[in-house]
């Protein structure tokens, strides 16, 4: 099979396979169990914590361990929101990762109101917008690091600092740039980072929230012990020192994922296609968002599927829907158009011959 769709979720890488069974094996204990047995499982999981902050560029004792990047999410903007007493107004983008939306619906109830923002035409959210929207009632603003349908990157340090400026808790979704970009270029500035172990070779299943240990955040089930009382459940040993050595071992070469891109794009020279990209400077390569036109890319996706050529036709977190891409429709494109974006998303382990086999397969369709 040709697989092409990394943006959705990566194959584990092999060291981490081999660390999961390991600690699964030998270290089944409760890390939060008295005797030695469960200090060896807390042990570990201290020494995953401190990688994954190392890799953030923040302190260890700010990383929660959760669930996954959609759990991630939803538990940093409902404990951030709730938490914040200067008012009920949120600002985040249209084409956020529909967990964040699903937080922004549970907090509408609530009464919070939401603003969201669109993309420019190149699939970024423009800086002055944010500044314009925010009221003195604003709490929180939560905006994506990379799109994870056409890999645009925000200018997240910019939002950062404005955020900061106005006193405002500002929250960062960076499942798809985690391991890939340099976050630690923003984290000190930010309270809250989401990110995730399977778009990076890890184990579906888990991920970290980064909570800036100086912001007060309101756990979403109070009571309970674990995680600083702000996410509750014996943690996933063997998952979480899995991911960590997932972020050891991950590398990404940015040249390398360049070339494989441009051998993409050159080879779709037919003016039925469409690449839907931002600049050079705000594009994480691996992530192609394109458009035939006049042709569904759900029948792409099934076309291609027939051939073991395996792509989607965005989020699969939105595999339900029949509304199109969000960040299409952000950037004020058609309905029509939405319905005719696909995403070929590549990674680590990808090839040039998959890359030509999904190119030709595409042009003969």
């Amino acid at each position: 099979m040709t697989y092409l769709d990394y943006a959705a979720s990566s194959p584990m890488l092999e060291r981490a396979i081999n660390v999961y069974s390991e600690v699964a094996g030998k270290m089944y204990a409760n890390a939060s169990s008295l005797h030695d047995a469960g200090g060896q499982a807390a042990y570990a999981i201290t020494w995953a914590r401190k990688v994954i902050a190392q890799k953030l560029g923040v302190h260890s004792d700010g990383v929660i361990f959760t669930g996954g990047g959609t759990e991630g999410n939803i538990l940093a903007i409902l404990s951030l929101a709730r938490s914040e007493k200067k008012g009920r107004h949120i600002i985040t983008s249209m084409a956020e990762h529909t967990s964040v939306h699903a937080a922004m619906n549970t907090l509408e109830q609530e009464g919070f109101e939401v603003t969201r923002l669109p993309l420019t035409e190149r699939g970024v959210i423009d800086v002055k917008t944010v500044e314009e929207a925010i009221r003195p009632d604003t709490t929180l603003i939560s905006i994506q690091h990379v799109n994870a349908e056409i890999g645009t990157i925000q200018p997240i340090g910019k939002i950062a600092k404005v955020a900061k400026e106005h006193g405002i808790s500002c929250h960062v979704d960076c499942v798809q740039s985690f391991c890939k970009l340099n976050i630690a270029g923003f984290s000190s500035q930010v309270d809250a980072i989401t990110v995730s172990g399977h778009k990076i070779g890890g184990p579906k299943g888990c991920g970290a929230i980064y909570f800036n240990p100086y912001v007060r955040a309101t756990p979403v089930f109070p009571g309970v012990t674990h995680e600083r009382g702000l996410r509750g459940g014996t943690l996933n040993t063997p998952a979480i020192v899995a991911m960590a050595v997932a972020v050891e071992d991950y590398y990404y070469d940015l040249k390398e994922q360049w070339q494989l891109r441009e051998k993409l794009v050159k080879s779709l020279h037919h003016k039925k296609f469409q690449i839907i990209e931002g600049i050079w400077t705000e594009q994480l390569p691996n992530i192609c968002g394109i458009c035939m036109k006049g042709v569904e890319g759900q029948l792409v996706m099934l076309k291609l599927n027939e051939q073991e050529i395996y792509i989607s036709t965005g989020s699969a977190c939105d595999s339900n829907s029949a509304s199109g891409t969000k960040a299409i429709l952000a950037m004020g494109r058609s309905y029509e158009e939405a319905r005719q974006f696909f995403r070929i998303s590549f990674g680590t382990q990808t090839t040039v011959q998959e890359i030509d086999r999904c190119a030709r397969a595409l042009s003969k369709l």
